[in-house]
């Protein structure tokens, strides 16, 4: 057995204790570098209307955007966009028309999804504007019910029927956004799930389909009129207006740039301008798991910014052909990741970074 004398127990006590004073005090200093690393999360918030039918969505007390289910355009919107410096990114007109801004397409209103040809029925282009006559050429999108409202998670889950002008449900739509903050970067990732309640073909059309009608600081700046027809061959003129403010640009992921970008396939695109001395952006971002990937780009100068993955027929110019279909009882799902940015630029590394994110 062994002895140990009193100087021993003393020394091995004293050793002991300072050998614990140790270790909290590197606890403690690990824990507090681990406060001063990880960074306050953003608070999102929503806040029900059920008087004026929308979800307002805000980050840190202040409006991001606001789910709009109350019928004034034929689909649910997000409108308006804001980025987290206060500038407004989507177009007021129809909802709150802005001096000096467009009054064309009155169905581009906000950010929202559909698509231009389902079962031969026009989901994008139907509107207000549509004469009663015509309005049997024309598919709605129609507010179900709020499924899901998580500050926690800032997740908003919807559905929605897609509907014909008689009264045929089409297609249950299933919406889950996600939104978030990332330094000055706000976030939008929206997952729809679409199942079709009845045979549903989708033919190759330019109309389409995760889109957003811009302010007029981010068009692109031009000074000739255009015209453009839809599918059912309604004209409408895009007027020449004054470029005072107007410098947007397109920059995709393959390196095209401006009017370039219409009807090539990316990654993602973006949309970039400078707002009253605010570097501002809008990017989309499209996901591997989507039909048709990577997505054909349906972006125009005057404002319409859109990812189509559908019309592969009209882009392609007729080399690629799709006619994507849907059997009664199936699905599928589209997932698009919307980056809205003011501040310093944001790099071609930063969204290359969100991409991989967002594919994982």
């Amino acid at each position: 057995m062994l002895k140990y004398s009193n100087n021993s127990v003393v020394k091995y006590a004293l050793v002991s204790l300072l050998l614990v004073l140790s270790c909290k005090e590197k606890k403690s200093e690990a824990n507090k570098a681990e406060q001063e690393v990880m960074p306050e999360t953003s608070k999102v918030s929503f806040i029900k209307d059920d008087v004026n039918q929308k979800v307002d969505v805000k980050i840190d007390g202040n409006l991001f955007t606001s789910y709009v289910y109350d019928g004034q355009t034929p689909k649910p919107i997000l409108y308006p966009v804001i980025t987290k410096s206060g500038k407004t990114v989507t177009r007021g007109f129809p909802y709150a028309p802005r001096p000096n801004e467009r009054v064309d397409h009155p169905h581009h209103a906000g950010l929202w999804f559909n698509y231009g040809d389902v079962n031969g029925l026009d989901f994008w282009n139907n509107s207000y504007a549509i004469p009663e006559d015509e309005k049997d050429k024309y598919g709605s999108i129609i507010h179900q019910e709020i499924l899901e409202s998580n500050d926690d998670f800032g997740v908003l889950k919807i559905r929605a029927i897609w509907r014909s002008p008689k009264e045929v449900d089409l297609l249950e739509e299933i919406a889950e956004f996600k939104f978030s903050e990332d330094g000055d970067t706000r976030i939008i990732d929206r997952t729809s799930t679409l199942n079709a309640l009845e045979d549903v073909s989708f033919d190759d059309n330019k109309e389409g389909m995760i889109a957003i009608r811009v302010t007029r600081e981010l068009e692109l700046p031009t000074d000739k009129p255009a015209v453009y027809t839809d599918a059912e061959g309604n004209v409408t003129e895009v007027k020449a207006l004054n470029n005072e403010g107007v410098n947007g640009n397109y920059f995709a992921s393959e390196g095209l740039t401006g009017n370039d970008v219409w009807g090539t396939r990316n990654k993602w695109v973006k949309l970039e301008s400078n707002i009253e001395g605010d570097n501002v952006s809008v990017t989309i971002i499209d996901n591997k798991k989507n039909v048709g990937y990577p997505t054909y780009w349906h972006a125009r100068d005057y404002g319409l910014f859109a990812a189509n993955p559908l019309g592969q027929e009209v882009f392609s110019e007729g080399k690629e052909v799709l006619k994507f279909k849907l059997a009664k009882g199936e699905s599928t799902t589209f997932n698009y990741r919307i980056l809205v940015h003011s501040g310093s630029e944001l790099s071609k590394g930063s969204i290359d970074k969100s991409f991989e994110e967002f594919n994982k």
